[in-house]
This record gives structure tokens, C-alpha cells and sequence, in this order.
């Protein structure tokens, strides 16, 4: 019976002309399972619980990293950071990213031209219907941000990452 009101409803759409939306519950689904997808942890130890990771993250870092929120732009202490040092990931304090990488691309969240080597890992996002691709903590799996092809040289890409998912960790002098 399902599949019937379905196919009429196609049908229905079709006939007006309006055809490209019966695609929206394919790719509806297409995004939810992406989601899904987040890139599993290579270290047991932070295969947590959502209860441990609410105990363990402050409430914005937990929608970011543990359910793929996004911060407002330029909310974020990191978007001015300046110092020499590495960024880590805030769910597990992994080192992401060098300082030595990181730029001002005037969008509002601290982008980076590179990740550390064996530092993330990537999966394709169809939350807002575009594909995007979105990368992870290698370890945690915690959301981190998304990669986009206009960065500076060497790479040409912007890590585009929500600075609540990050900490900071200065050099140490001397």
C-alpha cells in the first residue's frame, strides 16, 4: 500500500512538472546515511557512549564533534590565535593541525592549509544536499569540519574547522 501512494505520488509530481523533486527523499536518505558514516576510530579507548561523551564535552563541543553541528563563525578564541604551536582535537587531544598551516581565510572559523600526517580521516556529507567532504579526529572520530578546494599554495585546500571541536597547545620556549 506504501509503495503505491509512493509511485502516485511520483506520478503526480511528474505530470506538473516538478520531476526533480521526487529526487529530495533519495537524497534525504543518501544524507542520513552519510551521517551515519562518520569514520570509525582506530583506538578502542575512544569508542565512547554518547552518556560518557556529554560527561566528558562541554554542551557546543558535544554538538560539533559527537553530532556534526557547526559553531557561528567567528565565535570561536581559536579564528585569532597567532601563537606557534598545535591544535588538537578537543574530544581526545590528538594534534590535528600545525600552527605553521593555519591561515586567515575570512570565513570565520580557523581554516589550516594541511592536517598532520595521519591526523584525520575523510567521508563524503550529503547533509545539505551538495556533497561535501567532511573530516573527522582519526582517533576519536569526533567531526572536525569540512575540506574545501580554495586554499593558499602549497595544497590549494581549506580544513575549515569549528574551533569549539579544537585546543590549543603553545610551543613550548626555550
Amino acid at each position: 500500500m506504501r509503495e503505491t501512494s509512493r509511485r502516485l505520488a511520483l506520478k503526480a509530481l511528474w505530470e506538473r512538472g516538478l520531476a526533480p523533486l521526487a529526487s529530495i527523499p533519495f537524497l534525504l536518505r543518501r544524507a542520513e546515511s552519510a551521517a551515519a558514516a562518520t569514520p570509525s576510530s582506530t583506538d578502542a579507548k575512544w569508542q565512547l557512549t554518547e552518556a560518557d561523551w556529554k560527561k566528558r564535552l562541554s554542551p557546543a563541543a558535544f554538538q560539533v564533534l559527537r553530532q556534526h553541528g557547526t559553531e557561528k563563525p567567528f565565535s570561536s578564541p581559536l579564528y585569532q590565535e597567532q601563537r606557534t604551536g598545535q591544535y588538537l582535537c578537543a574530544g581526545c587531544q590528538l594534534p590535528l593541525f600545525a600552527s605553521a598551516t593555519k591561515f586567515d581565510s575570512h570565513t570565520g572559523w580557523p581554516s589550516f592549509w594541511q592536517p598532520l600526517s595521519n591526523a584525520v580521516l575523510t567521508s563524503q556529507d550529503f547533509r545539505l544536499i551538495i556533497p561535501r567532504t567532511e573530516y573527522h579526529c582519526r582517533r576519536c572520530g569526533g567531526h572536525q569540519g569540512h575540506v574545501f578546494n580554495d586554499g593558499p599554495r602549497p595544497t590549494g585546500k581549506r580544513y575549515c574547522n569549528n574551533g569549539v571541536a579544537l585546543t590549543f597547545q603553545a610551543a613550548k620556549s626555550g
